[in-house]
């Protein structure tokens, strides 16, 4: 057998191959021989078959199984051999031409390969590391809710200027079937209340959603709005009343604390305070990394410049899968997953360029502290090291758990080596400033 490379462009090649008849006629012969006392053909007993009768009628399909068995298994020698890295999988080229009974059998397979590039971490660039704070406003606003959770709920007939109103926003139209708890602070025009002003429970109160809250990012938060229909969304919603109560706030004391945080961990207004804007900037730090990594990989993708074969992953993209696409849907298929593939190949350049490693004790450690930080969101603050380790065991016993954690492993090694490579400029914001920044308004 004859098999060679043959380039198109730094992104593109054809593997050509070359079967000739000794390197499957052994193969062919064999499986004669035991189909001959199995074989059936009129006018015969079942194993009294001539050969030349057996050849005639079941040679030709044996022979290109065998021929295809034997392609099929060069290929993949070939590729390990040439470490060729591929982008998908190989693709046969269909030979109008083709005949089963030339003396060389030529196939020629379509290969994608991955293109080789430039990746300079160091690049000058105008990313921004937030710094989230929690100010007053925030924490007030908290310390209240916190009150109204824990305090008296005393039921209304009808809703007055200071009741809570439970009920569900629905608008068919947009997909809109969200339950939630309003009051008179929560629109951007006050005198929007007075619609719900006198009405009892079961009554149904139209509004309109443009220009609605402070915020339309608020229309996420209180309707489950998709960030893609948020601005300029201008349909009436019904908000149809469930309950209606008015709240007996809590009172600040230190039963309500140690409900809160455990006993003596809190003691005062103002311990509870800064308790809040702990637990509050933990959480936006989380945030801050999630948007940073985010704005790193856009800067990465629209910076580090190569081609990919384009064309070739849109024919490939049509074969594999269960339903197979149409030249149409592959297009469409490529372009949706295009920068995705570009950012995967860029993080493993980066990767490799700072010898970056995921290791088991790695994936123990990652998983370890998760579930340490689940379990005490469930109260349980001082599980045993027995206890973890046994869970951590179940989980990573199961191979999808396994990549699940690998890739958030990996997330957290780049945005660490992000962070020192990039050098962002750090600004500190408020949440609200932090929000309008991550949409970029």
């Amino acid at each position: 057998m004859d098999i060679k490379r043959v380039a198109i462009d730094a992104v593109n090649e054809t593997i050509v191959m070359t079967v000739v008849h000794m390197d499957y006629k052994g193969q062919v012969a064999k499986r004669i021989n035991e189909k001959m006392p199995l074989a059936t053909v009129k006018g015969f007993r079942k194993g009294a078959v001539p050969k030349d009768l057996v050849e005639k009628q079941y040679g030709k399909g044996i022979k290109q199984e065998e021929v295809q068995k034997v392609v099929d298994l060069a290929l993949e020698r070939f590729v390990q051999s040439e470490r060729l890295n591929l982008l998908g999988t190989p693709l046969p080229k269909v030979n109008e031409d083709f005949s089963w009974d030339a003396e060389e059998l030529v196939f020629e397979y379509e290969i994608g390969l991955v293109p080789n590039f430039t990746l300079d971490l160091d690049a000058k660039n105008d990313i921004v590391k937030y710094v989230v704070t929690a100010d007053d406003k925030l924490i007030d606003g908290q310390v209240e809710r916190i009150q109204k959770q824990f305090g008296t709920a005393i039921p209304q007939e009808v809703v007055a200027a200071d009741s809570d109103v439970t009920g569900t926003f629905t608008n068919e139209e947009k997909g809109i079937n969200s339950a939630t708890t309003i009051a008179a602070d929560l629109f951007k025009d006050k005198a929007t209340f007075d619609l719900f002003i006198g009405k009892k429970v079961g009554d149904v109160v139209t509004v309109n959603t443009k220009g609605l809250f402070e915020d339309d990012h608020q229309l996420m938060d209180v309707m489950k709005v998709s960030h893609d229909d948020v601005h300029g969304l201008d349909v009436d919603v019904a908000f149809t009343i469930e309950a209606i109560n008015t709240a007996e706030l809590a009172e600040l004391n230190q039963e309500l604390f140690d409900k809160l945080f455990g006993a003596g961990t809190v003691s005062s207004l103002e311990e509870l305070k800064a308790k809040i804007k702990e637990d509050a900037e933990t959480q936006f730090a989380q945030q801050a990394d999630q948007k940073l990594l985010g704005d790193v990989t856009e800067f990465l993708i629209e910076s580090t410049k190569f081609d990919l074969p384009a064309e070739f992953l849109k024919k490939w993209l049509q074969t594999v899968g269960e339903k197979k696409l149409s030249p149409e849907e592959a297009e469409v298929e490529y372009a949706r997953s295009e920068k995705g593939l570009r950012f995967q190949l860029i993080e493993g350049r980066a990767m490799a360029q700072s010898d970056i490693k995921i290791t088991f004790e790695d994936l123990k450690t990652f998983t370890t502290k998760n579930i340490r930080q689940q379990m005490a969101q469930f109260g349980q603050t001082n599980p045993t090291d027995e206890e973890v380790q046994g869970i951590v065991a179940r989980v990573l016993s199961n191979q999808d758990e396994v990549k699940r954690l690998s890739d958030q492993v990996v997330a957290e090694k780049l945005l660490e080596l992000f962070k020192e490579k990039a050098n962002p400029t750090t600004k500190e914001v408020t949440y609200e400033e932090f929000i309008a920044a991550s949409y970029g308004e």
